[in-house]
């Protein structure tokens, strides 16, 4: 976790001015024991802040619990701050409108705020949402039709500081959807391959008839702590690999699989992260499958949805790409069919299927948390993507 200490300083100087006028308010309107309360919530706030400061977050010999507790800290001090400023903002709409509910209408929605935040930090995580999407495609062979993948992606299983109740649910649902493969799409853990080593034989109990196949993630390369030796982070990532092997998991490291039924066959390929960010792209398509362009079905995992339009859709003729890595920014909205999500400022393609012509993309809004441990109104997604097969276009 990487603390934006200029963000911090802006926000910590927000909450002083705020606190003052209402601590103000709240006394200059005979309320002097809400106005101790804001007041003690604000040297928490302030407490909070502090020691998450003095807290050896990036190194990487710091305890995943450790590491947790400073994630949950800085979260305490959001649901704090940001109800305050909901409530404040709403307090100001009423007093414009010279409304005498401007008052109870500023700690309402502050409540609402509080409460929404915390539900989506204690129970939403623990939540499972199964998204079931068909695709049709003119050229897949025969004996794919009805064929299910199911996608799983972005556990950062490090996020559940060895508490394996959530991703045993997780494990039972893909297990209890007869998948015909499965595919995890990145994103393991979230700092070092200790985080997943809980959940080993959890992992390793995964079942689908043509296997389990995996990419890396961005955070599955080490890059978010500080390691002492370059030699120590390579063998930390190897570790990982290791950890997928022995769970019975195929990982494409710019690599490829055939799978076949009778004589027909499809191909997945596996790209490692190719992302937006300086550093990032990684992934080496013509290394990975070197027929890009031939008549083969083909089945593309990479982490991140950026490689679909910067690399896929310009280098090859391939017809699916499964990808994760947004989260959705853990915040979504959801009425009826329609989704929106801060994610969208950023990633065209954030959260469901996508398509140019007759190719698709598949964007699973993953199951774990990084930076905040919340998910508000991004549930957790398990994804079923059953193939068709177009058979008539009249």
């Amino acid at each position: 976790m990487k603390i934006h200490w200029l963000g911090l300083i802006v926000m910590a100087v927000l909450c002083i001015v705020m606190d003052v006028y209402i601590c103000r308010r709240l006394r200059s309107s005979g309320h002097h024991r809400l106005a101790w309360l804001n007041a003690g919530l604000a040297v928490l706030s302030a407490a909070l802040v502090a020691a998450v400061a003095v807290m050896p977050l990036s190194e990487a010999t710091t305890a995943n619990s450790t590491f947790v507790a400073g994630q949950y800290m800085l979260y305490t001090f959001f649901t704090i701050l940001m109800p305050k400023a909901l409530g404040l903002a709403a307090y100001g709409i009423g007093r414009w409108l010279k409304r005498r509910w401007a008052a109870a209408c500023g700690l309402v929605v502050a409540a609402l705020a509080c409460g929404m935040m915390w539900w989506g930090a204690i129970v939403t995580p623990g939540q499972v949402e199964v998204r079931e999407v068909e695709m049709a495609f003119d050229n897949l062979p025969e004996a794919f039709d009805g064929y299910r993948i199911v996608q799983w992606s972005d556990a950062h299983l490090g996020t559940y500081n060895g508490r394996t109740a959530i991703v045993e649910k997780q494990v039972k649902v893909i297990n209890d959807l007869k998948p015909d493969v499965i595919c995890f799409t990145g994103d393991l853990v979230s700092r070092e391959t200790n985080e997943a080593l809980p959940y080993r034989e959890l992992l390793g109990s995964l079942q689908a008839t043509d296997g389990i196949y995996s990419v890396l993630g961005n955070h599955d390369y080490d890059n978010y702590v500080s390691w002492q030796d370059q030699q120590d982070k390579l063998a930390d990532r190897k570790a990982l690999c290791d950890l997928q092997a022995q769970a019975g998991w195929h990982l494409l490291n710019d690599d490829y699989a055939l799978i076949k039924r009778g004589n027909d066959q499809l191909v997945l390929i596996g790209t490692e992260n190719y992302g937006d960010r300086p550093g990032e792209k990684r992934g080496n398509l013509a290394k990975a499958y070197s027929g890009l362009h031939d008549n083969n079905f083909k089945i593309q995992l990479q982490h991140n949805p950026y490689a679909w339009r910067a690399n896929t859709l310009t280098n090859s003729n391939i017809d699916l790409m499964l990808a994760g890595h947004t989260h959705a920014w853990q915040f979504m909205i959801e009425l009826g069919g329609w989704r929106w999500s801060p994610a969208s400022l950023r990633y065209p393609e954030w959260g469901g299927a996508y398509h140019e012509g007759d190719r698709w993309l598949y964007v699973n809004i993953g199951t774990g948390m990084v930076g905040t441990p919340m998910r508000i109104g991004a549930t957790p997604e398990i994804t079923v993507i059953t193939l068709r097969k177009i058979r008539d276009k009249r």
